[in-house]
C-alpha cells in the first residue's frame, strides 16, 4: 500500500505540477542521461542525450495518468521503460532515413507498465536511483541547515576529512564538531525518510536504506550505527559527484 506521501506526489504530478515534476527531473534526469549515454554506445553525442531526455520526461508526462504501482513495477524501471522507448524510437529514425524512407513513432505501449521476464533494469540502474534519492536528500538539507553546521558535515562526512582537521579549520573543537555533525544526520535521516516515501512505489524500494547502511531509525546515541550511516552517505556523495562530473565533462566535448 503506498504511503499518504507517495500518493499526494503522484497526484501532484498528474495534477502538472510544475514543481513536482521539477523535483522529479532534478532527481532523476541525471540517471536517465546516464542510462541513454550507456545505451548509445558511442552512437549518440551527448546533445541527443539531452534531447532525449527531454523527450523522455515529455513522454512521461503525457503517460502518467496510466502508471499504475499496483501492477508490481517500480516507478524507476517504468521511467527507463519510457527512456528505452525513445531512444528506440530515436535509432529506428535514423536507420530510416539511411535507407531513404520514414519511420512512424512507436506507440508507448501501456504493457510496460507491468512486471515483465525481459531483462529491463538491472541492479546497476536501480542502485543509482536509490543514490539520486540520496543525493535529493543531501541537497535539501544543505539548504535547510545552518551554514556553519552544514559545512562542517561537508567536510568531515562527504569530504572525508579528520574531526582534528575540520576543527583546526572552523576554529572549533572536536567535541563541536561532532554536536553539529549530529545535528545534520538527524536532518538528513529525516529528509531521507521523506525522500524514500516520496519517490517508493514498491515495498522492497522502502527496504533499500537499511540495505545500503542508512538506518534512519535509531536509538540515540547509537555511536555505530551512526558511523555506517556517515560513512554509506560519504561513499554515496562521492559517487554522484564523479557522475556529475563525468556528465559535466561529456557535455563540454
Amino acid at each position: 500500500m503506498l504511503s499518504p506521501v507517495t500518493t499526494n506526489f503522484l497526484g501532484r504530478l498528474r495534477a502538472n505540477d510544475q514543481a513536482a515534476w521539477y523535483e522529479l527531473w532534478e532527481t532523476f534526469g541525471p540517471v536517465v542521461q546516464a542510462q541513454l549515454t550507456k545505451w548509445g554506445k558511442g552512437r549518440i553525442g551527448q546533445e541527443t542525450v539531452r534531447d532525449l531526455s527531454q523527450e523522455t520526461l515529455a513522454a512521461l508526462s503525457e503517460s502518467i495518468d496510466r502508471f499504475d504501482p499496483k501492477r508490481g513495477v517500480r516507478f524507476s524501471t517504468w521511467l527507463l521503460s519510457i527512456a528505452k522507448h525513445v531512444l528506440g524510437d530515436e535509432m529506428d529514425r535514423r536507420n530510416a532515413q539511411k535507407r531513404g524512407g520514414n519511420k512512424s513513432a512507436a506507440s508507448l505501449e501501456e504493457g510496460w507498465m507491468v512486471a515483465s521476464d525481459e531483462p529491463a533494469a538491472d541492479a546497476q540502474y536501480e542502485a543509482a536511483v536509490f543514490r539520486a534519492k540520496v543525493e535529493a536528500a543531501i541537497r535539501m538539507v544543505s539548504k535547510e541547515s545552518d551554514f556553519t553546521d552544514f559545512a562542517t558535515f561537508r567536510m568531515r562526512v562527504l569530504e572525508g576529512q579528520s574531526g582534528k582537521d575540520v576543527a583546526a579549520t572552523l576554529g572549533t573543537s572536536e567535541p563541536t564538531v561532532s554536536r553539529r555533525i549530529a545535528r545534520v544526520r538527524d536532518a538528513l535521516r529525516k529528509r531521507l525518510r521523506d525522500v524514500v516515501s516520496t519517490y517508493s512505489f514498491t515495498e522492497d524500494e522502502t527496504t533499500e536504506p537499511d540495505k545500503a547502511g542508512l538506518q534512519l531509525t535509531t536509538k540515540q546515541e547509537d555511536a555505530q550505527a551512526d558511523a555506517l550511516f556517515d560513512q554509506a552517505i560519504g561513499e554515496i556523495y562521492s559517487m554522484q559527484a564523479h557522475l556529475r562530473e563525468e556528465q559535466a565533462k561529456k557535455q563540454r566535448e
